[in-house]
């Protein structure tokens, strides 16, 4: 309950629910109210010794439509840092925090009241409510707890958000809220306690990138701000300086696709930035040579908002100050040049010789085929296969490397994909990489589960294996043979078969066959591969699967891992089983340790205890896949062989990265795919939940 988990933030989101009800602010303007001034915070208030509207103010808010986002944000953002920071911790740095940044702003106004400065006259006879200031503190404090880039991504939102307020709109509470996190963010380190995470040593190129987004959009931001609420903020009226409509629209046609390059780290994006800010420089060289010669002439000139656009342009200032110092994480050459790049590097051929003399996990055979790119480490004798698909890089399974150099490939891989603007990640990761991109600071979800099966004591006993033998026995009956070949090899009349068992099995699904992890009879042809077929005695086949090559190092071959499997629909029945446990049985002698049943995607097992928010969302993906390419079925067919069980994961750089690289991987696995496709499976998929029909996508349990 969020009363045992949030004590702290769920109290005063009542009290200010309740207080706005006893005071009838909830239906009518607080300042419009006699009795505000002795509630409302504010120099006014100070001086005529209402001391306790420090405490009482927090409880209100200046407008009843102002209840909804006061009590929504205190809620949002005092909550997650109470969650983060424990709920002593975080009534101390609210509560403090909210009376230090007001006192702080109160302060501030008598001091500049009568300093002739009109906006400070003017907001020191003004009153403010809210308990925003000590809100902006919890969560500039909470900011320390996170893991970078998030700390900085939650920092610079609110920089630019009190940047903006208190420079163009200018009102108490702005000033408050400057104060706020004028005194928390420097200190929230310290404030954070135990709870806070490792300062980096210095700025990241990701960071880099991200500071010099933030400025920018801070820039456009004020500009889009000054036009729509024009204010009367410290340094004059924006009305003077504000751009017209034309111009705004003019200003963000050309930034947004700049804040995309420079999220990118792309060279071209970061020359217009720096080319839009000296444009901004050069305004206010001309327009301070104009005010020298007026005032060296002792001429008369109009200054109304020449400080607020002297103030506008030093920001830009200090924005082109940050693209230089940051120019070293903006090197991502043209799109062009990209390609020249990668059509450069090596190829499957030498992915083949660093594989059989390194050795690799169970899938890593897989990075051998047609459209993988390589990055190959610096010493020439590791590499990590990846593909480009919506500008992201998945790598596909474990570094193929000397024993103790995988960390060294993968941070060169994140390396080379900052400086190509490609978000990295790996798909089918084992759990010894995942503890190397740990070090790196990325995180990890399971997106797969690998079945694998020890050869050396298999035996078909017991009652456990009662499918398999029966499999067995009745392919014996029926005069079925098993065949372990080489389908190059085979002759055209069994190729044909096997091509049209294919060609059959796909036009089932409504969608094209899959690819990236999960190969075809293309991939099966390739001599390296071993195929399993099951042929009856008219010299039919009844079904086949093909088994990868698991490379152990020093070039041999210690295991196999299952890829392609079809049966002949009405055919033999329990065929999947017979050829499995078959093939098994005949690597075996060839001195085989162990056999891959291949991970499943988007399914894992329970063992590992309770789904997080990411493996519930995937878990929900599984789910709506399962009618169409039956990935839990599959999973639980493998069951009958009793495998030992190893999580495959996705190892990425944070969540921000999610949504593209799930689009990266949708597009790795149906590149032939179209939205056409997708609207017959969804058509499709109406009438299959609309008429109450299951689709039976096996026979006798096994996959199809």
């Amino acid at each position: 309950m969020l009363w045992h988990r949030l004590p702290f933030t769920t109290t005063v989101v009542l009290a200010i629910l309740l207080a706005g009800v006893a005071s009838g602010t909830l239906w009518q303007a607080a300042e419009h109210q006699p009795s505000f001034a002795y509630y409302a915070y504010g120099l006014p208030s100070l001086e005529h010794g209402r001391w306790w509207t420090l405490a009482t103010g927090p409880f209100f808010a200046l407008r009843p439509l102002f209840y909804l986002p006061m009590a929504g944000t205190f809620a949002l953002l005092t909550g997650f840092a109470e969650w983060q920071l424990g709920t002593r911790r975080t009534i101390a740095v609210t509560v403090g925090g909210q009376l230090v940044s007001a006192a702080a702003a109160i302060q501030f106004l008598l001091l500049c009241r009568h300093s002739g400065w009109t906006w400070a006259a003017h907001i020191a006879t003004t009153l403010d409510v809210g308990f925003s200031g000590g809100t902006l503190v919890a969560i500039a404090v909470a900011s320390a707890t996170l893991r970078s880039p998030w700390r900085l991504r939650l920092r610079a939102g609110l920089c630019v958000y009190a940047g903006v307020a208190i420079v163009y709109v200018g009102t108490l509470a702005d000033l408050v809220h400057f104060f706020a996190l004028a005194l928390a963010l420097p200190l929230g380190h310290r404030l954070a306690g135990r709870a806070r995470a490792a300062e980096p040593v210095r700025p990241t190129v990701r960071e880099w990138r991200l500071l010099a987004c933030a400025g920018l959009v801070l820039l456009t931001v004020a500009e889009v701000v000054m036009w729509l609420v024009p204010g009367d903020g410290p340094f004059g009226p924006s009305d003077a300086v504000s751009l017209s409509a034309p111009e705004i629209l003019l200003l963000c046609v050309v930034v947004v696709p700049m804040l995309n390059g420079l999220r990118r780290g792309s060279r071209v994006a970061w020359r217009w930035a720096v080319g839009l800010c000296l444009f901004a420089l050069s305004q206010v060289l001309v327009v301070a040579g104009v005010v020298a010669m007026a005032k060296l002439l002792r001429a008369d000139f109009d200054d109304h908002g020449l400080s607020l656009f002297f103030v506008d342009n030093l920001l830009w200032t200090v924005e082109l100050v940050l693209l230089v110092a940051a120019s070293g994480a903006f090197r991502v050459p043209s799109r062009r040049r990209r390609r020249r790049l990668a059509h450069a590097g090596p190829d499957a051929r030498y992915a083949r010789l660093l594989l059989g003399r390194n050795g690799g996990s169970s899938i890593s055979w897989m990075t051998t085929w047609p459209q993988n790119a390589y990055f190959v480490a610096s010493d020439g004798a590791s590499y990590l296969a990846y593909q480009r698909h919506a500008g992201v890089a998945i790598a596909l399974g474990d570094p193929v490397a000397p024993d103790g150099s995988a960390a060294r490939v993968l941070d060169g891989f994140r390396e080379m994909c900052e400086n190509s603007g490609l978000v990295p990640c790996v798909f089918s990761a084992t759990s010894a990489t995942t503890a190397v991109t740990g070090e790196l600071g990325w995180q990890h979800v399971q997106v797969a589960e690998d079945t694998l099966v020890d050869l050396d004591d298999l035996a078909f006993r017991g009652k456990a294996w009662q499918d398999v033998r029966s499999a067995l026995n009745k392919a014996r009956k029926d005069g079925i043979e098993f065949r372990l070949v080489r389908l190059a090899d085979e002759p055209a009349a069994v190729r044909e078969q096997v091509r049209a068992l294919s060609q059959e099995w796909i036009g089932e699904k409504g969608l094209p066959e899959m690819g990236f992890t999960l190969g075809g009879v293309a991939e099966a042809m390739d001599p390296a591969t071993r195929v399993g077929l099951a042929i009856d005695a008219a010299g039919t086949v009844q079904g086949i699967t093909s088994w990868l090559p698991v490379h152990t190092g020093a070039g041999t071959v210690g295991g196999w891992t299952l890829d392609v499997m079809r049966r002949r629909p009405g055919g033999f029945r329990p065929v999947m089983e017979f050829l499995i446990a078959s093939a098994c049985l005949a690597l075996r002698e060839e001195g085989a340790r162990f056999v891959s049943l291949s991970g499943a995607p988007l399914v894992r097992s329970r063992a590992g205890g309770p789904a997080g928010a990411i493996e519930r969302v995937l878990d929900k993906v599984g789910a709506l896949m399962e009618p169409y390419y039956g990935f839990r079925s599959l999973h639980a067919f493998k069951a009958k062989f009793q495998p030992r069980r190893e999580p495959l994961y996705l190892a990425y750089r944070d969540e921000a990265d999610l949504p593209r690289i799930g689009l990266a991987l949708g597009r790795a696995y149906l590149q032939g795919a179209g939205l056409k496709d997708f609207a017959k499976l969804a058509l499709r998929r109406q009438r299959v939940v609309g008429g109450g029909v299951v689709v039976d996508r096996s026979a006798a349990g096994t996959p199809r």
